[in-house]
């Protein structure tokens, strides 16, 4: 059984909510990548001042919404894309056919077993 928050554990989220939004150096983004509460780093990754730097580390999040975050921001790589995309098709999810929307957006061609061409 979980135990309810107290204003005080509530009151610190809350303010990482509020510096995830307000990140803008890569070492602000950098204190996110390791917060124990998925949504504030997936908050972080939505931040529109994020670099393909900080991006590329929340890339690497195990968490799907995290990801997804990353597939979708305008700042991340085609490297960081192309890592998002999974070989294996019986692991396929959102992440990996949101990246490759982006990838397909920009250019990239897929074969058809969903792989990209070079």
């Amino acid at each position: 059984m979980s135990t309810r928050k107290t204003p005080e554990q509530i009151a610190d989220e809350e303010r990482r909510y509020e510096l995830a939004r307000a990140a803008r150096t890569p070492e602000e983004f950098e204190a996110f990548v390791f917060d124990p509460n998925q949504a504030i780093r997936a908050a972080a990754a939505h931040n529109p001042a994020a670099d393909a730097a900080s991006l590329s580390q929340f890339a690497h999040d195990r968490f799907w919404g995290v990801r997804i975050e990353v597939a979708k921001h305008p700042n991340t790589t085609r490297g960081v894309l192309l890592e998002l995309l999974e070989p294996d098709p019986r692991k396929r999810g959102v992440v990996h056919h949101e990246a490759m929307e982006r990838l397909i957006s920009e250019g990239v061609s897929f074969d058809d077993d969903g792989r990209p061409i070079s």
